[in-house]
Order: C-alpha cells, then structure tokens, then sequence
C-alpha cells in the first residue's frame, strides 16, 4: 500500500510539472479547482517574437525529422535559458518563438528589463545550436520586442490555451518581421521602458513603414553595460 501511495504520489506529480508546462500555475491552480478562469487585463507587459531566418528554405532542404530535430535542439536551448529570468513562455508555432513578462504575475516595470536580457541572450545562444543535418551551417534568429497592455485567458476545453490578445501582440510581431537576422528591434514604447535603466546600449534605426501601424520609429536593442549572457 505504501508503495502504490508513492507511486500515486510521483504520478500525480509528473501531471502536474506537465500541467505548469502548458499552462500557468495561477491559471493550472483554477482549473484543478473547477472554478472558471476569468480573463485579465494587464496594463503594461512586455511581448517578444523571434523566428528562424530562411527556416522555409532550410527545412525545404530537410528530412521531416531532421527538422522536428532541429528545432528541438534550439528551443531545449531556448527553455532552459529562459529559466533565468522572469518571463513566460506563450508558445512556439514552427519556428516562432513567443515569449511574454509581467504576466501572468505582475512584476511591475521590471517586464522591459528581463525580455530585454533574455533576448540578448537568446540572440547570443543560437548561434551555438548544432543543426545535426548541416554541421557547418548556423541558425540565425530575428527578433522583435514591444511594450504596452494587453487582456490574457484561457481559451477552449479540450487542450485548454492560455492566450494573449491585443494590439501590443500584433505589434510585438510586426517587429519581429521587420527585424534583420541576429539583430532585436525594439519599439519606442520598449525604448521609453528600458531608457530610465540607463545601461542599455539602443542604437536609433529611424522610422520605418510597419504594415498596419503606418510609420513608425524604430530602435536596435545592441547590448547592456551591466550584464553578460550566459555561457
């Protein structure tokens, strides 16, 4: 009996590390509970979007599992990086990448602040992901940051998602696809949040014509004089 308990133990454990996986614990907790997750609106979060430079042509010239492969390598790269600041991983279509902070827990005006180390390490960490296939080659990524507020909830039953919806994501990603490959582009919004650091080295790229947004001033995020990735 004291065996089968253990086992019931390690199981249910196991449910619940997957469970906090796919879904924030706050939200996972609710759930275990029954009791209906009521959508939030969050003021000020902090959205990044990354995705792979030329991945069509790259998984063109792939096996289908060279590419489930590929892509392993780089977001096991990825998820355990992310680990080290305060952020929230939304989800990963292909090869996008979506990460947010400041929600599900609010963290103040700290949310500009992680994504912006966390992205200067993810832009340093691709480049050290082996593609098992093309030994020579180097995955590039493309990034793209923005600051503002947005509502989050849990959408469907059946594989329940927990989802972000407003303007800040739909810019978050026009950054990203205006973005050049290793480089991370920061709205002004962002810019105006990580500007009262004072360590952050963010290099003007001017304004540029963001489809849906009209013109737009746009900046580099390069660097911080205070912080080094991680090896």
């Amino acid at each position: 009996l004291k065996k089968k308990t253990e086992d019931l133990k390690r199981e249910r454990q196991l449910a619940e590390d997957l469970l906090h996986q796919m879904l924030p614990k706050s939200v996972a907790k609710q759930l275990r509970k029954h009791q209906k997750v009521e959508a939030e609106n969050y003021d000020q979060v902090t959205i990044f979007f990354s995705d792979i430079v030329g991945f069509t042509s790259i998984a063109a010239s792939c096996t289908p599992l060279e590419v489930v492969e590929m892509l392993n390598n780089l977001y096991v790269c990825f998820d355990s990086r992310i680990e080290s600041y305060d952020v929230y991983k939304v989800e990963t279509i292909g090869d996008a990448y979506m990460v947010v902070s400041g929600l599900p827990e609010r963290n103040g005006s700290r949310h500009a602040d992680e994504i912006a180390k966390m992205s200067l390490d993810l832009v340093a960490a691709v480049a050290q992901v082996v593609i098992p296939h093309m030994p020579a080659g180097r995955l590039q990524l493309r990034a793209g940051i923005h600051t503002g507020p947005c509502v989050a909830g849990v959408v469907g039953y059946k594989m329940p998602r927990y989802c972000l919806f407003g303007d800040t994501v739909n810019t978050a990603s026009r950054m990203e696809s205006t973005s050049l490959p290793q480089k991370i582009h920061i709205s002004s919004a962002t810019y105006d949040a990580l500007l009262p650091d004072g360590a952050y080295e963010i290099e003007l790229r001017g304004e540029i014509e963001v489809k849906g947004k009209g013109k737009m001033k746009t900046y580099w995020l390069l660097g911080n004089k205070n912080y080094s990735v991680q090896n």
